[in-house]
């Protein structure tokens, strides 16, 4: 009989176990092989199945596993202050292969974690080569996996191959994979200035799970309207990647600046329609314009810009969303953003050990779970490759808690979000950690005496208040102790 525990108990070796049959993890970038290496820590065989070079992508240039496409950056190393950081920090908690080469090939970055990224691929895949457990397969798995390969992880990333991408499309239904990424901005609810915004929907109807107060509505005069467009047309756009402009629009979503240069009305009729709202603070002005924000995730911190995917380049976009009356002080947990991804319907399809639930032998892990950054994606590895581990060691696995950064993180992809309260594209969208994903505190922090803290002294002690409740909660579920809820 096993000891209870959150993470899989390795045994004495790390060399696999001769009884244990074989887990097979598809795709050799952050997530996968953050995966093989939980599993083969943990003493289970596992096949890293990589196409490269066999079959390249329009972004990679290398063969080699863990390769970083984009950025060197891990972004903030902070764990005090910053959600990343906090997860960097769990993630090494935890054994992380990918924080260890991440470490282990530093460059000088101020505050962030920045890394030599030929030295920490390199890192990453003699780590994996040389792991008895581990045996790294080169080749196209062009379909979904075959029948006697009962424990599976899918971690093909945001460039899975369209052979597989329409395969795992057949099984889950042809509109709960998304080929393209339309990204409106993200606020934190509490950044938000309700004495000029209000709560209401449109002609007060509720929708499904409604109440008839669903947004927040945010009103625009004619002159601030006006200055938002001038400012659309006029900021400085995000070009798309060589490899990304042939891709359409995902269900239509046009950029709100492809709208504004269509006509100066076209947001009013648009998105920005002031039809059916009437401004509780002044009932007899009727706004020229408004913007509406829908709650987001079910423990309502969050609140996305209804219709405003873009891409405005980030400075361009806080200044114009912060003209928006009630936008002023916002703070956001992410901003807009269009480009080429393939992720899955998350919240409908994956259970808590992000397994299938049409299909539960086989998991997935990294982008095409829905999360956003290098790091979140290995978090989304490390935690496939325990439960599967697990699974295999019929050992119990229990999700961390939702207060740590990996739980919260977790909990975002596999139900953290409300649906959409009205027709449109799916509401589930790729996000990176951030403190508007855990569960609030239950005391408000206070000074010394305690005096309320107010501005920029609150939201600080407030993330520091959080990330102290992360640290101990991943411990107790380290040793198995309950959490509180």
């Amino acid at each position: 009989m096993t000891e209870p525990g959150a993470l899989p108990r390795p045994p004495s070796s790390t060399s696999p176990a001769e009884h244990l049959r074989t887990v097979h993890v598809i795709g050799g970038g952050l997530a996968g092989s953050e995966a093989a290496w939980q599993l083969a820590q943990a003493g289970v065989p596992v096949v890293v199945h990589e196409m490269r070079p066999a079959r390249t992508t329009e972004a990679h240039q290398t063969e080699g596993l863990a390769e970083l496409v984009c950025s060197n950056s891990f972004r903030s190393d902070d764990a005090e202050f910053n959600a990343v950081g906090l997860l960097h920090q769990e993630l090494r908690r935890l054994g992380s292969l990918i924080m260890r080469a991440a470490d282990a090939n530093q460059v000088p970055a101020g505050g962030a974690l920045a890394v030599d990224r030929d030295g920490f691929s390199a890192a990453v895949t003699a780590a994996l080569a040389r792991h008895p457990g581990v045996t790294i397969a080169r080749g196209e798995i062009e379909a979904l996996p075959p029948a006697d390969w009962d424990e599976v992880i899918i971690a093909t990333g945001p460039l899975t191959s369209a052979a597989l991408a329409e395969a795992v499309r057949g099984l889950t239904g042809t509109d709960q994979l998304a080929f393209f990424d339309a990204i409106a901005p993200i606020v934190y609810r509490d950044s938000i200035d309700m004495s000029v915004a209000w709560f209401q929907s449109r002609y007060d109807k509720p929708g499904p799970g409604g109440t008839g107060a669903d947004y927040i509505n945010c009103p625009l005069s004619q002159e601030q309207y006006n200055a938002f467009i001038d400012g659309l047309i006029a900021g400085e756009k995000t070009s798309f990647k060589e490899w990304e402009a042939s891709t359409p629009y995902f269900d239509g979503c046009l950029p709100i600046e492809v709208m504004a240069e269509r006509g100066r009305e076209t947001l009013r009729h648009g998105p920005m329609k002031p039809v059916g709202l009437t401004n509780a603070h002044a009932p007899h002005e009727k706004p020229f314009a408004v913007v509406q924000l829908r709650q987001d995730n079910a423990l309502g911190t969050l609140y996305n810009l209804v219709g405003f995917q873009t891409k405005l380049k980030h400075a361009d976009q806080v200044r114009l969303l912060r003209s928006i009356p009630g936008l002023a002080g916002a703070e956001f947990a992410r901003l807009g953003g269009l480009h080429r991804n393939t992720y899955l319907n998350s919240p409908r399809l994956l259970d808590g050990a992000l397994r299938l639930k049409a299909e539960p032998r086989l998991r997935f892990a990294g982008q095409i779970t829905g999360c956003e950054g290098y790091v979140e994606s290995a978090a989304m590895g490390l935690l496939a490759g325990s439960a599967a581990a697990a699974a295999r060691l019929a050992q119990p696995f229990t999700p961390p808690p939702a207060t740590t950064a990996l739980g919260a993180l977790l909990n975002h992809i596999t139900g953290g979000h409300v649906e959409t309260l009205d027709q449109g594209p799916p509401s589930f969208q790729p996000m990176n950690v951030n403190f508007g994903l855990f569960p609030p505190l239950e005391r408000a922090p206070r000074a010394d005496g305690g005096k309320r803290l107010r501005g920029k002294d609150k939201a600080r002690a407030k993330k520091q208040a959080l990330t102290d409740r992360a640290r101990n909660d991943l411990e107790a579920w380290l040793a198995g102790r309950p959490v509180a809820p």
